[in-house]
């Protein structure tokens, strides 16, 4: 049993498996609880595996409707080791409604009901034949975490594959999190 506010054992395995160091930050996305946590560790590690983060925040996300899957078209959240391969939106007001990663209006000013706002974090994965590559390729599935207008959605699977966060959350996120952090989705509860 891990003790509460630690990193998850399987991604701290996954992470050795494909000798992956741990990032400072590092965010779990729990499926079945719908929520995502923020984990901290004051440095890098002294060891690239030996964590000594503690959650710092956890937040009301939503996964895919479809439930969990790999493949392409899928529309299903995709499982496993990511990082963060892009940030887009930074210095765009709340609100911002983005359309192939490009503004394209505002929820506030007749786009009320827009899937994908606010900031995009674009998420690439890191295990190859999982989410790495051919039809299971993360990157290529255009999988983000990113706001969205229906915030009232958030707690209940909700997306087609991304995982949707509230503005006054995800701003915070985009802002403080560096290129390349680790993203677990994980199929357990916290």
């Amino acid at each position: 049993m891990p003790r509460p506010g630690a990193l998850p054992r399987s991604l701290l395995l996954t992470c050795r498996r494909h000798r992956i160091p741990l990032t400072r930050d590092v965010l779990t996305v729990s499926v079945p609880a719908q929520r995502v946590a923020w984990f901290r560790s004051p440095s890098l590690p002294i060891h690239p595996f030996a964590p000594a983060h503690t959650l710092h925040r956890t937040f009301r996300a939503s996964t895919s409707r479809f439930g969990i899957g790999q493949i392409r078209d899928s529309l299903r959240t995709p499982l496993g080791l990511h990082r963060i391969a892009a940030r887009i939106g930074h210095g765009w007001p709340v609100g911002t409604v983005f359309r192939a990663r490009q503004p394209v209006g505002r929820t506030w000013a007749g786009m009320p009901h827009a899937t994908i706002a606010h900031r995009i974090l674009w998420l690439e994965g890191l295990e190859p034949g999982f989410n790495r590559g051919g039809p299971v390729d993360t990157f290529s599935r255009y999988i983000y975490v990113h706001g969205l207008a229906d915030e009232p959605s958030l707690g209940r699977p909700a997306s087609q594959g991304c995982i949707h966060l509230a503005a006054a959350d995800l701003i915070p996120l985009h802002d403080q999190l560096p290129l390349h952090t680790l993203v677990w989705i994980h199929p357990k509860a916290f």
